[in-house]
């Protein structure tokens, strides 16, 4: 039992203004793991305190000081791995090989990737006229989602630190474990105290308060699209700058010259990576007419070899959804797909065979979709596909785009002219080309309802950066 009931702020653990915990609960088995506080606006206050006291110096530090920091960190980061790995499985339901092989490389990842951008990272140039200066943009809120406990957290984190901000940060609730342990990592690589502070609690508390905190100059936010029109409202009292990666119900077109099984296997993987619980899935399977027979086939084939189950146990593609609330959530879509008249190709309603404890959810593909059904235009965060038939490649650009996300997009064929094509008609923030490999200095971020502005790479840092243009600098 985990009863770690306190927060991280200016350098060390300190108790909770209120006494109110929040029950940690392992996915898998339904048990409570442990507890948390349900900070207040008061525990946000004095983490705020501690940023900005922080300010003056870790905002002027030097680019070798924060690379030196953002090295540490990721040192400390690799011996806390088994650790890491372990508190993930437990909190999030990852089997241990996604926790090891997804969630903690990409968090490792991204403090690596900062120290290696911010290497040849300007921040100042001479320009005609003026003197062009990037410097921090003050202090930052980070609000981050449960999905995904170290690797949005540390792409965050990583930017904030590369750019001299100090931060506070709200983990999400459902999984704040990984979080606290990035709290002791980043306090013994030697960054400031106060540059980093923690404040565990419920978004509605918690979020709200660093959301309009008239001290916080910025907020980057990860999760709901409904949650970040919140954000926009609680910053727009004070005009801070948000961020927002939301939402997605990403495309994966696939060519009629693509091969059919390997085709299955790309969307499936999708259906089973993290439980469907992944912005960027691809949800929406778009599918030549004239393949629907060999589509099917394989992908009925494809789906009984991935196996779901206890994720501490090895063999297992995917473990159980995070909550209850999620798993309800689930149902209710896949109802609704059956009552709009979709074809349940796999899956359905109801706990897998032999799974009746933890709050795992059938793997369920629909075709026969229509994309103005529901279970095509809605976020539904689960492991849940829809196939939907197109006649040629624009008729397939057009549903890719009838959406009001714009997260990801997704193309699988042979032709390099077709790709290039559907690729540059897509509209969305990152497009995958034959499941081309994750590049960490590439931005990451959506079009449309699916969010405003860019992390990773240089534009993560960007993010955490005003721009000042100074004229007549003597020489």
């Amino acid at each position: 039992m985990r009863n770690q009931t306190q927060h991280f702020i200016n350098g060390e653990w300190i108790d909770s203004t209120d006494s109110n915990t929040i029950d940690v609960i392992n996915p898998a088995t339904e048990e409570v793991i442990g507890h948390v506080s349900a900070g207040t606006k008061e525990d946000v206050d004095k983490a705020v305190s501690a940023a900005k006291q922080a300010f003056p110096s870790f905002s002027t530090s030097t680019k070798d000081e924060r690379i030196q920091w953002l090295k540490a960190i990721a040192e400390g980061y690799k011996k806390r791995s088994k650790e890491l790995i372990h508190v993930m499985t437990e909190e999030l339901g990852a089997p241990l090989s996604v926790s090891e092989d997804v969630h903690f490389k990409m968090g490792l990842a991204h403090f690596n990737q900062a120290a290696e951008a911010l290497e040849t990272f300007s921040f100042s140039e001479e320009k005609d006229g003026h003197t062009l200066v990037k410097e921090s943009i003050g202090i930052s809120g980070l609000i981050t989602p449960w999905n995904f406990p170290t690797n949005q957290t540390a792409t965050k984190i990583a930017g904030a630190i590369a750019a001299g901000s100090p931060v506070v940060l709200k983990p999400a609730e459902k999984t704040p474990y990984a979080a606290m342990m990035l709290a002791d990592i980043i306090h013994e690589a030697g960054v400031p105290k106060g540059a980093f502070n923690l404040v565990n609690g419920t978004g509605d508390v918690v979020g709200d308060a660093i959301s309009s905190h008239p001290d916080i100059d910025f907020v980057s936010f990860t999760g709901s699209g409904a949650v970040g029109e919140k954000i926009m409202q609680n910053a727009s009292k004070t005009i801070k700058k948000v961020a927002l990666e939301l939402g997605g119900k990403s495309p994966l077109v696939i060519l009629e010259d693509a091969d059919m099984i390997d085709a299955a296997k790309t969307a499936a993987s999708h259906m089973f990576f993290n439980t469907g619980q992944v912005c960027t899935a691809a949800t929406r399977i778009l599918v030549p007419k004239a393949k629907q027979d060999a589509f099917e086939k394989a992908m009925k084939d494809t789906v009984a070899s991935f196996s779901m189950g206890n994720p501490k146990e090895e063999g297992h593609t995917a473990g159980p959804l995070v909550s209850k609330g999620q798993w309800d959530t689930v149902q209710s879509y896949i109802q609704k797909g059956i009552d709009e008249g979709a074809t349940v190709l796999v899956g359905g309603t109801g706990k897998p065979d032999g799974l009746d404890t933890g709050y795992f959810a059938k793997p369920t593909v629909f075709s026969d979709v229509s994309n103005n059904m529901v279970i095509a235009q809605e976020e539904i965060f689960g492991p849940v596909l829809s196939i939907i038939y197109y006649n040629d490649v624009d008729h397939a650009i057009d549903i890719a785009n009838d959406t009001v996300y714009g997260l990801a997009g997704y193309v699988f064929g042979q032709d390099p002219d077709k790709l290039r094509y559907v690729a540059s008609r897509i509209r969305a923030g990152q497009i995958t080309i034959n499941n081309a490999q994750t590049d960490f200095n590439a931005p990451f971020g959506g079009y449309k309802q699916s969010g405003i502005g860019r992390e990773w790479g240089e534009f993560g840092i960007e993010e955490y950066l005003e721009v000042k243009a100074v004229l007549g600098m003597p020489s």
